[in-house]
């Protein structure tokens, strides 16, 4: 099958390029997928689950990508719920060969149905970004109707899911960005918009929650911004430094089949509405995967016309 592989983690993107590799085999509880669409994200190079197993032993050359979206053709001993011509979108482990190739070996228990109404682009984008917001607002940062949120980075692929998923729970959204963000991010959901390159964004006064992407200098002064008792949600790793008197919770994204399901039926319906930016064939991946280019939206490999 054709695959994108990395073998040099000294090379960055560099290193990736195009082969052939043996099409994976299901092992028990396993579902092989045939790729329609996959997504990728771009520190996945710096993650020590693209080199070694879990046990510390390197794997590679091994196969980036974790989203997919695609077509089951084969079943593993023991797995159940799943039939073959069965249409799924999920999030493969870390430690495994993932989503930028033409199939993949994929868990069950990490897969959800696919309805026929959404495309499979579109559901190649959700994995990631839909399961960081869902369990960075709902699970984690326990939201409830009526509080303040900053959803940063609001324009771009986990931030404007969140946006909208916490104005649909009844909470007032303030969305950061830079200038060229703040139509994107009201239409994507927020109540108000703060341009983190020329606003203060310590006028948006207290909040209950914050859902940081980005971190650095932003996420310790959205930190000085929580209320008493709030929440400081991390998807980009911990604080030096955070003030008593607030939760902080660092999370790294997890599949969940119950939670996926629940954001592609609000893509499905039109509640939620999914935030793609560049699709690339398989071809062009490993030059849409290098360039530079700052993008909106999720970037995404079609790896079937």
């Amino acid at each position: 099958m054709k695959a994108i592989v990395v073998t040099d983690q000294g090379a960055g993107t560099a290193g990736m390029k195009r082969a052939e590799r043996p099409e994976p085999q299901a092992s028990i509880n396993d579902v092989v997928v045939q790729v329609h669409a996959a997504g990728y994200v771009n520190t996945e190079l710096e993650w020590p689950s693209t080199w070694t197993d879990r046990t510390g032993r390197d794997r590679t050359p091994s196969i980036p990508g974790h989203e997919l979206s695609g077509i089951v053709t084969a079943l593993g001993y023991g797995t159940t719920g799943w039939t073959v011509g069965q249409r799924v979108l999920g999030l493969a482990d870390w430690y495994r060969d993932g989503s930028l190739a033409e199939y993949v070996a994929i868990e069950a228990r990490n897969l959800a149905p696919l309805p026929d109404e959404v495309d499979f682009t579109v559901a190649a984008s959700l994995p990631i970004s839909g399961l960081t917001a869902w369990q960075g607002l709902f699970v984690h940062g326990r939201l409830q109707a009526g509080q303040r949120v900053i959803a940063h980075g609001a324009a771009g692929a986990v931030g404007s899911i969140a946006a909208q998923l916490a104005r649909e729970a009844g909470a007032y959204v303030i969305g950061t960005g830079r200038a060229a963000d703040r139509q994107a991010t009201l239409d994507f959901g927020a109540n108000e918009f703060v341009d983190l390159d020329g606003d203060a964004l310590e006028d948006v006064g207290k909040v209950d929650l914050v859902l940081d992407v980005i971190g650095g200098d932003i996420g310790m002064r959205s930190a000085r911004l929580v209320r008493a008792g709030g929440t400081l949600v991390s998807a980009v790793g911990p604080y030096d430094v955070v003030p008593d008197g607030i939760r902080v919770i660092d999370f790294v994204v997890e599949a969940d089949r119950a939670q996926l399901s629940e954001i592609v039926e609000r893509v499905r319906d039109g509640r939620l509405r999914p935030n793609v930016g560049k699709v690339s064939s398989i071809e062009e991946a490993i030059g849409t995967i290098n360039s530079k280019e700052r993008r909106k939206g999720k970037s995404v490999v079609r790896v079937r016309p």
